[in-house]
């Protein structure tokens, strides 16, 4: 690393908590190291990504309950739990006065215990208020756009497979998803194809097509088989519905028992266009689905 610029202050500057009088300096660094400015990028992108999808755990309140055992007080009978053996442990840390510590020690870990139990405890917790419908509908958007969050600004491997080899990715993603896919042709509206990869959700393989336009924008086709049925809003089935994660806009729909999101940090109408352009293009013949 440059002896002016060191690896802490380039994390710092990321995480935007760089002093202002050394945020210029590391800027002009990072014009003349392209490089570096492209990792910068990527930490900035993945901190969004997980503002994204975990802000709103962090941010609940925790239970009295809990807040009272960290904090070593008394808690209201609970049903029988096996016992945790460190009992003396909380007893210590609330005798040297630092109740406020072993709190935030819990804060974090049951953080961490929600990023371990996946995006569906977030959405699955919402309580009466949350039907299961609405569950399994938000959950799918929020997993398109997160995917959308963290594969776009990758420079160098923002695919799996690359445009060059389109038919070979076609194929592959269709015999893994178990159902004849199309990577819809988007160049009359100013986005060309860069290639996909193979994701993983919850219900099984997803698949991700990504469109680029000349300005460099991105665009998503998050692509996997719909929630079993019930699950999922009846208006949603073959209709659009648009959503926002985030900065990031969401057409999505289902067709023939498999839901599509289309994602991109664009102006909704611009958006609109190209999923309607790429619904007429999945639901077409196959004559017509691959006439220029």
């Amino acid at each position: 690393m440059d002896a002016d610029v060191q690896a802490d202050e380039l994390h710092a500057y990321a995480d935007g908590r760089l002093p202002p009088d050394r945020r210029l300096a590391v800027q002009a660094w990072l014009a003349a190291h392209p490089d570096e400015a492209a990792q910068v990028r990527q930490w900035q992108s993945l901190n969004q990504a997980l503002h994204l999808g975990f802000d709103d755990v962090l941010n609940e309140p925790l239970p009295l309950r809990l807040v009272r055992a960290a904090q070593g007080d008394a808690a209201p009978p609970v049903s029988p739990l096996p016992p945790l053996g460190n009992a003396s442990r909380w007893r210590l840390w609330s005798r040297a006065g630092s109740g406020r510590a072993a709190t935030a020690a819990l804060v974090f870990g049951l953080v961490g215990l929600a990023v371990g139990g996946g995006l569906g405890y977030r959405l699955g917790q919402g309580g009466p208020a949350v039907s299961e419908t609405a569950a399994a509908s938000g959950r799918f958007v929020h997993d398109a756009a997160l995917a959308h969050a963290v594969y776009t600004p990758e420079q160098r491997h923002p695919v799996e497979v690359d445009a060059r080899q389109a038919d070979h990715l076609v194929a592959w993603l269709s015999k893994r998803l178990g159902t004849p896919l199309h990577a819809p042709q988007l160049a009359p509206l100013g986005y060309e194809l860069l290639g996909g990869r193979l994701l993983a959700a919850g219900e099984g393989p997803v698949a991700q097509f990504m469109y680029q336009n000349a300005a460099g924008a991105r665009l998503t086709l998050y692509v996997r088989r719909a929630a079993p049925a019930g699950t999922m809003p009846a208006d949603t089935l073959t209709a659009f519905r648009v959503a926002r994660e985030g900065d990031v806009e969401v057409f999505y729909w289902v067709e023939d028992g498999f839901g599509y999101a289309l994602s991109g940090r664009v102006a909704r109408p611009q958006l609109q266009a190209v999923a309607e352009a790429v619904y007429h293009q999945l639901t077409a013949p196959p004559s017509a689905a691959s006439a220029p």
